[in-house]
């Protein structure tokens, strides 16, 4: 099946490494790609990745951004529409708040976690809503958690954010569904990124076990019996950016291989 991502161009946020990474590797060769992260290191390495995939590496670019930083934000989105002409897609990223629990988080950490999660969503959105008005073929991707639907041990700060970046996302639907901006959210459940072994650790930490043992409890759990490849999940956001999802718009879809249970 054409997507129909010909000459579109798509700004992927927190895009050097993990579910940003995997989402412009799905893109990359179908349309213009803007990717970005904090690191100047891992973008160069993200870079090289990307534009070994397509024909035309200029078709490929980017920046380093912090997505907590309003100026980097702006300048960010002011390059990617100077250098390609526009913009049509926007997928909203961040890297996962650190874990913990209510009495281990200080309230400090819970701020910077909600400039993180939260506020870079609405933030990048707020600068890019003027470009995606020029295009007809407008769509914006929240990258959330499953957390939003069944809340995950040990990951407070992302149950507690995601599901207001899933608010933001719903609401923006409604709002701007007149226009034909399609806004939709997407739910990671367990991928096999860094991210998650982190976690991992984490787990193993607070309850003197092995990365291993953590790893099977969770697999064991999921009714496909494994966790989700990045590429899996890349192919659904590439999906529900493109045209040819165009009359999906408000939708939270779960990726985690059938692991919330859940009827809604």
């Amino acid at each position: 099946m054409d997507l129909g991502l010909r000459n579109l161009t798509a700004l992927v946020i927190a895009s050097t490494d993990g579910l940003g990474l995997a989402a412009a590797t799905q893109l990359v060769g179908k349309e213009l790609i803007v990717i970005c992260g904090r690191s100047g290191e891992r973008l160069q390495n993200a870079l090289r990745v990307l534009r070994q995939q397509t024909a035309d590496p200029e078709t490929v670019a980017g920046w380093t951004a912090d997505v907590t930083d309003p100026v980097q934000c702006e300048n960010l989105v002011n390059n990617t529409v100077e250098q390609f002409g526009g913009l049509d897609i926007l997928i909203t990223n961040a890297g996962g708040p650190p874990g913990g629990t209510f009495d281990t988080v200080d309230l400090d950490v819970f701020e910077k976690a909600m400039q993180l999660t939260l506020m870079s969503t609405a933030r990048m959105i707020k600068l890019a809503l003027p470009h995606l008005r020029q295009s007809r073929t407008a769509s914006i991707l929240t990258i959330t958690s499953i957390s939003l639907k069944q809340p995950i041990n040990g990951l407070l700060m992302s149950n507690t954010f995601r599901p207001a970046v899933a608010g933001l996302t719903k609401t923006l639907s409604q709002e701007l569904g007149p226009e034909n901006i399609r806004v939709n959210s997407i739910l990671p459940g367990w991928t096999a990124t860094d991210r998650v072994v982190e976690i991992f650790e984490y787990r193993a930490e607070q309850n003197a076990t092995s990365v291993e043992a953590e790893r099977s409890q969770v697999t064991a759990n999921i009714p496909l019996g494994r966790m989700a490849e990045p590429e899996e999940f890349g192919r659904v956001a590439a999906f529900l950016v493109s045209p040819a999802a165009s009359y999906i718009t408000g939708a939270m879809i779960p990726v985690d291989g059938g692991s919330y249970s859940g009827l809604l």
